[in-house]
């Protein structure tokens, strides 16, 4: 039994290993001039709440701000360059960020904005988000 060889053309490898390669890659995006990565985020249902974890390494937790609108939750977070005055060093290659960060989601049911909780603890953002009670409909009487 013969094997059969398929060679790639040389031009499609390198396209194909530069698409892979981007997998690996961190995303980068631009806002106002500023490159940034976006934040990794997870949610969990647990006891009728979501429970939101989001990766926000290097972040100081006053850089913070969560808004809930309904539904919809948003996550702001900035991470600052250090740097002191007549700094002389020049940075040759760096793969760390700073910069602002901006998420927002829309969950399947509104948040009960009086009994969310958040946490800020090693890098990882905590949110706890009590779903809001669901409210009976009511019958109008036609006049």
């Amino acid at each position: 039994m013969d094997l059969i060889r398929y060679e790639m053309h040389p031009g499609f490898r390198n396209a194909f290993d530069d698409l892979l390669r981007g997998f690996a890659a961190p995303q980068r995006t631009r806002e106002n001039g500023v490159a940034s990565v976006p934040m990794r985020v997870e949610v969990r249902e647990e006891n009728g709440a979501y429970k939101v974890r989001a990766d926000l390494p290097g972040v100081k937790k006053e850089d913070i701000g969560v808004t809930i609108d309904g539904d919809v939750v948003s996550i702001k977070a900035e991470v600052r360059r250090e740097t002191t005055e007549g700094d002389k060093e020049r940075v040759l290659y760096t793969e760390r960020h700073h910069g602002r960060f901006e998420r927002s989601f829309r969950l399947a049911d509104e948040i009960a904005e009086d009994r969310a909780e958040a946490k800020y603890v090693d890098g990882v953002l905590e949110l706890t988000l009590p779903r809001k009670a669901a409210t009976a409909a009511r019958q109008l009487t036609v006049h």
